[in-house]
């Protein structure tokens, strides 16, 4: 990349400073090639030289100065006796140049005329053989800034696809990486959920004496088990998919709330609940943000206040949806050992991020009693599209 020197390109200062050496070439040498009275030797000069100082920024214009000033100079401006050409060399070059740059840059319909009129006004001014000769090298410049043009372009193309090229071969990294990531979580999670899944369905069968309470314990294990792994495998498949949505795995949303309590009731735990309000006009993303943190505060409450009553408060109002799980103290000892959420665990964070993510707040801290208490304000109407991690 050029340098920049007070606001200028380096090449815009080189460039002027060869229109000002062009110029101070043109003045003194003009009178040697036309006879042209003293007060216009520098204007007509400046014909010659100044419209080099477009080749940059616009080569079209400083063609078509140079030009039209190639067709008067020598219709109003006799030659001096002995110089053959109806032109400076200084112009000559200047026209030639700024032909090349619109070859180089213009458009092609802009080459071909600007082509054309050199032609034309070269055979004007120079006819027989000289008109041939030149007519060749102009359009030998011209091929020349076409081809120039066309390796430049091929270049500049060729540059692109690469960097397509190069974020295909990123984007096939990360699909390579999440289809291993899905591998691995198979082999490690899911083959011991079905495991799991397994010996709590065949357990009464196994096992003699089953008592009615642990069979319908086994059972409950299992359905847990399977609801588990139903979602690891949509996990599976988002993972495996190629960015598209997995469609044969809907993420949960606020009509499966009450089946989770019920599930963790009958998984055991001391727990009660009371919904108010429409639940079918919660939107899925809200629905989704709801259902999650539900999880992971009956999580909670099971893991680290087992045996504890687990009260669920649901209200749907016109706007919003509050959302309060309370959990009482522990009957095992040393509970507050493990009641400590803020220890470096991901739980209250994750839970944190979600409401966020559906445009609400979350409240988590612990009770005078000893118990636990989650508190979560979101509006009900968020229809955020649903991110392929929240399926996990």
């Amino acid at each position: 990349m050029p340098t920049r020197i007070a606001g200028f390109r380096s090449v815009d200062v080189l460039i002027v400073f060869v229109t000002a050496v062009l110029y101070s070439i043109a003045w003194p040498t003009l009178p040697v090639t036309h006879h042209v009275s003293g007060p216009l030797l520098p204007i007509v000069s400046a014909l010659a030289a100044f419209p080099f100082v477009l080749v940059r920024i616009n080569p079209a214009l400083g063609w078509a100065v140079s030009a039209l000033s190639a067709l008067v100079i020598p219709a109003v401006f006799d030659r001096v006796q002995g110089y053959d050409y109806p032109w400076q060399v200084v112009h000559v070059l200047v026209l030639l140049t700024l032909l090349f740059a619109v070859a180089l840059r213009s458009p092609r319909s802009v080459v071909l005329v600007s082509w054309s009129a050199s032609m034309l006004v070269f055979f004007a001014y120079m006819p027989g053989s000289d008109g041939i000769g030149w007519s060749v090298g102009l359009s030998a410049v011209v091929m020349f800034g076409l081809l120039v043009r066309w390796l430049v372009l091929s270049r500049r193309q060729l540059a692109q696809q690469e960097e397509v090229s190069e974020l295909e071969r990123t984007r096939r990294t990360i699909l390579e990486e999440k289809a291993k990531i899905a591998r691995d979580l198979h082999d490690v999670v899911a083959h011991h959920m079905s495991m799991v899944v397994v010996q709590a369905q065949s357990a009464q069968y196994r096992i003699d004496d089953v008592s009615p309470a642990a069979a319908k314990e086994f059972e409950s294990i299992g359905a847990t088990a399977r609801e588990a792994l139903n979602e690891i495998r949509g996990m599976l498949g988002v993972l495996r998919s190629d960015g598209q949505p997995w469609q044969d795995a809907p993420a949960p949303n606020a009509l499966d709330l009450e089946r989770t309590l019920r599930a963790s009731l009958e998984a055991g735990m001391d727990l009660r609940w009371t919904v108010a309000g429409p639940v079918e006009s919660v939107s899925d993303t809200t629905g989704l943000a709801l259902y999650r943190i539900l999880q992971e505060s009956l999580s909670n409450a099971a893991r680290h206040a087992p045996g504890a009553a687990v009260t669920v408060d649901i209200m749907i109002g016109a706007s919003t949806v509050v959302m309060t799980v309370r959990n009482g103290a522990s009957p095992t000892a040393d509970v507050r050992e493990t009641i400590e959420f803020d220890s470096g665990g991901n739980g209250i964070p994750g839970m944190t991020d979600r409401a966020r993510a559906a445009h609400g707040w979350l409240h988590a801290a612990a009770l005078p009693d000893g118990g636990f208490e989650v508190a979560v304000h979101v509006p009900h109407g968020v229809t955020a599209p649903v991110a392929a991690d929240d399926l996990a």
